[in-house]
């Protein structure tokens, strides 16, 4: 959404912007019961019959402030995973993509809502496109998060494949990559007792689904020692900044607890970690640490001074030798 254009060409959001958008709508995204025990039975309830939520406030607020701009006429080059339910593979729209295969060139208000599709908590999201010859292509989508809960990676072979196709020599990249905090329970659970564990127990035990946090968090590990390798080899570990905390517990930990107390609670917990140190994690033990004193708030400023700048220089067409990666 950052990346779509108003009618003057500008964003229509600013980074700014994400704070309030969440806060104002996350009501009506996730509507709450105004009993916590009656809401968390409900939720429990509802999802072994269909999704906790119709989806029907998020479609129609994307659709409204997205309109019909479509993935070729993004500001900046973007790269989206999703999930196709129905072909059983993952469907990346991507503005690399988009010009070798045009059936990619949806609305991005249907990208927005497919690769939000959070199975148990949003419907799967379905709609079709048309080819400049006329060719229909189908899409059933669900959170791309099933294919890339941390896309930095994605992101990186994106690019790397862009350049690849444009002859262009690889020069160290520069990536931020921004998650939305996690909760790292250790010893949550043992093999003796999962020995007893049927369906049921493997999709929902203590308030949270092992089988869904064995995926997401194998998947992270394997992003942070792939990135951890890609910056630590080829390029400069100060090229990289991972925005991360992993120490969130109770409701600031969920996904769609969406209280006024408790979407006050996460703008806190953003402000706080701007002030902490920056993070990486540890390979060996799995947790974030700290990587140097420099704080997320300084390090933010500094790529904003190295992305000024690298812009300032491509505008005036001078030779550098900083970060280069496709427009």
């Amino acid at each position: 959404m950052l990346t779509s254009p108003n009618e003057k060409k500008r964003p229509l959001f600013a980074a700014e912007d994400i704070k309030d958008f969440y806060v104002q709508h996350s009501p009506n995204i996730f509507p709450q019961n105004c009993f916590p025990l009656f809401n968390y039975a409900t939720k429990t309830i509802k999802a072994f019959f269909g999704p906790k939520y119709n989806g029907k406030y998020l479609r129609r607020l994307l659709k409204e402030k997205l309109g019909n701009t479509k993935l070729d006429e993004t500001l900046t080059n973007v790269v989206i995973p999703t999930y196709d339910i129905k072909q059983s593979q993952p469907t990346i729209f991507s503005s690399f993509e988009v010009n070798q295969n045009p059936s990619l060139n949806a609305l991005l208000s249907d990208i927005c809502i497919g690769t939000s599709a959070a199975p148990t908590y949003l419907p799967p999201h379905y709609f079709e496109t048309k080819d400049p010859a006329g060719n229909v292509k189908e899409f059933n989508l669900i959170d791309g998060g099933i294919v890339a809960n941390n896309p930095a990676s994605l992101a990186v072979a994106e690019v790397s494949k862009e350049l690849k196709r444009r002859n262009s020599p690889t020069k160290p990249y520069l990536l931020i990559s921004i998650g939305t905090g996690s909760s790292k329970a250790k010893q949550k659970y043992n093999s003796h007792n999962a020995a007893k564990w049927g369906l049921f127990s493997w999709l929902i035990r203590r308030g949270s689904s092992p089988i869904v946090d064995a995926f997401t968090q194998s998947s992270a590990y394997m992003v942070d020692l792939n990135l951890s390798t890609i910056f630590g080899t080829n390029c400069s570990e100060e090229c990289f900044l991972r925005i991360q905390d992993d120490t969130l517990s109770g409701a600031v930990s969920s996904v769609d607890i969406a209280t006024k107390k408790n979407l006050d609670d996460l703008v806190k917990f953003g402000e706080r970690l701007l002030k902490k140190p920056v993070t990486k994690v540890n390979l060996d033990t799995k947790v974030c640490v700290p990587s140097s004193e420099e704080t997320v708030e300084k390090a933010l400023r500094r790529f904003a001074k190295i992305l000024s700048d690298e812009r300032r220089l491509r505008l005036t067409g001078t030779p550098h030798d900083m970060p280069q990666v496709p427009n």
